[in-house]
């Protein structure tokens, strides 16, 4: 089974958490044309390596946070809160 670091809890169970897509996305602004908004809506990176995710903790404390988790091998290389400023570690060389 694997393990997700929740940072207000620790170590839990994969089958506490849910996946809650990319992390990091800015708002498409209210006068956004009906491209803007479909790119906004539908369109994500998919990045093959270490991506930057945000998961919910939703049988746990409840809260979500972001996870950078290495999409090939399915390795959570760390978790951080949402107020917190993402670590620089997106690269595959780190």
């Amino acid at each position: 089974m694997l393990l997700i670091k929740c940072p207000y809890c620790g170590d839990r169970p994969e089958i506490e958490f849910r996946h809650g897509g990319e992390a990091h996305l800015t708002r498409a602004p209210l006068d956004a044309s009906d491209l803007q908004w479909s790119q906004y809506l539908y369109f994500r990176s998919n990045t093959r390596g270490r991506f930057s995710e945000r998961w919910r903790h939703s049988h746990g404390c409840g809260k979500f946070f972001n996870a950078i988790r290495d999409t090939v091998s399915d390795q959570f290389v760390c978790t951080y809160r949402v107020d917190e400023a993402p670590p620089q570690l997106l690269s595959a060389d780190q």
